[in-house]
């Protein structure tokens, strides 16, 4: 029975990726900052009291984990601050900046030293959920700027992702960057995205969830550690035409550029 964490594990794309992974009867541990959601499922082991934008997250969750290796890591917590030019929310971007790409590389450290990653040919695998928004070469005029911390904390994340990667590969542990699909979340609905859910495709968390765990199953490996990849494509990247061309002639999985 492979063992599978969830870092972030109470609510949209994590708590569905804790809950079909654990319907799949894989034995699953979900972080939670506070306590477990009162609908959870009853075979996912919780390890509470974990902020990830803080420098214990990662200590506190290798002592959660008792010693039980992981076969899987998802790190899907996430903070999504609405901010402009004109207003600029200095807080909200140094809380996305340690949610994004801090707390990643403290998180993996300490899973690491404790020895729950496993090695050699049939390492561990490690997930980290960025977003398209993380792409350079995705941002286009037709989008504006702004949503400065949003868009450079992940863009950070991709880079932490592919350190990782090359710190990690010779120990047969892969590390793989994803956007996992735009999402009809209270996350995105709180920074006012829902005005383009449907236009843009969005899905639910439990869509993106099902998605991402079969290219996790199907596709991704060693051969792709380092990589920054779509599981559903381009449908729902606004600017994959302008920047990639027609979108009839892009594959999914999609490989997104930096």
């Amino acid at each position: 029975m492979p063992n599978v964490l969830v870092i972030g594990a109470t609510r949209g794309l994590g708590y569905q990726l804790a809950k079909q992974y654990a319907q799949r009867e894989h034995s699953v541990t979900g972080t939670a900052r506070s306590a477990k959601p009162k609908d959870a499922h009853h075979d996912i082991h919780w390890i509470t009291g974990v902020d990830v934008a803080t420098e214990d997250a990662g200590k506190k969750i290798a002592e959660g984990l008792k010693g039980h290796k992981q076969d899987l890591v998802i790190i899907t917590a996430g903070y999504f601050g609405k901010e402009s030019f004109d207003e600029p929310n200095y807080d909200a971007e140094v809380t996305m900046y340690k949610t994004s790409a801090i707390g990643p590389v403290f998180i993996v450290h300490h899973l690491h030293k404790a020895g729950l990653l496993k090695t050699g040919s049939s390492g561990s695998k490690i997930i980290i959920v960025s977003s398209e928004s993380g792409s350079i070469s995705l941002r286009h005029e037709s989008e504006g700027g702004g949503m400065y911390g949003h868009h450079a904390s992940k863009a950070a994340s991709n880079m932490v992702g592919k350190l990782l990667s090359l710190d990690l590969k010779d120990k047969g542990i892969a590390v793989g960057i994803v956007h996992p699909g735009f999402m009809r979340t209270e996350m995105t609905k709180s920074v006012g995205f829902d005005q383009f859910w449907d236009a843009g495709g969005a899905v639910t968390p439990q869509v993106a969830a099902k998605s991402l765990i079969e290219w996790i199953e199907e596709d991704f490996d060693m051969s792709k550690t380092g990589q920054y990849w779509a599981p559903r494509g381009p449908a729902d990247i606004g600017t994959a035409e302008p920047v990639l061309g027609a979108k009839e002639n892009l594959s999914t999985p999609l490989q997104l550029p930096w």
